[in-house]
């Protein structure tokens, strides 16, 4: 197994959680540099800043990355080949999803809750968090959960990206506003008075 490199700023992850604080994610650009140079071009672009972890299953892995919250999502980048190593799926291991074509691998990622190792070499692991992993089991369950926990903001680390303010925490946290009574409605008048060959 490839050993762990020493700490290396310009390959330290920091994901800003809306559980409470800050994860640390070490990246292997040694074993999947592909895959860190795409985490690391998103998170400088601000890709993932919001987006919620979609997928979450006790005991197993709390999944994240995409746009639509929906798990079908992506960027606008082109898909990556694989780049499966012998870097195993412990707790804290952090790995790309992807769709059944081992390389389609796009800008969704997962972190592991507990080790299955049976996922070993079918899936490129690019990272460990190595700080702060308790705000990643605090992350709620459901596929999706009912109230999602959300990146506030993605860095890396040799950027020097403050945390967030009491504020960004607080609003990432806030439930979705109610729906305005009145305005559904109208909505529903409006409706009403549509006609039903349009496209919807």
């Amino acid at each position: 197994m490839p050993e762990t490199p020493a700490a290396d700023p310009e390959n330290t992850l920091l994901l800003d959680l809306s559980t409470g604080g800050r994860v640390a994610i070490r990246l292997r650009s040694d074993v999947a540099p592909n895959h860190v140079e795409r985490i690391k071009t998103l998170a400088r672009q601000g890709f993932y800043n919001g987006h919620i972890f979609h997928r979450v299953i006790d005991g197993f892995m709390a999944q994240t990355g995409d746009p639509t919250g929906t798990g079908q999502g992506g960027s606008t980048l082109a898909d990556l080949n694989a780049e499966f190593s012998r870097l195993p799926h412990v707790r804290g291991a952090v790995a790309m999803a992807r769709a059944t074509d081992p390389n389609s691998a796009n800008s969704q990622f997962y972190i592991m809750l507990m080790p299955n190792l049976r996922l070993d070499g079918n899936y490129t692991v690019f990272g460990r968090v190595i700080d702060g992993m308790e705000y990643v089991d605090a992350i709620p369950r459901g596929e999706p959960p009912a109230n999602p926990a959300r990146i506030i903001r993605a860095s890396i680390q040799s950027d020097n990206v403050p945390p967030p303010t009491a504020a960004e925490v607080a609003a990432a946290n806030r439930p979705p506003a109610a729906a305005d009574p009145a305005a559904a409605i109208d909505a529903a008048l409006a409706e009403e008075g549509a006609d039903e060959d349009a496209p919807q």
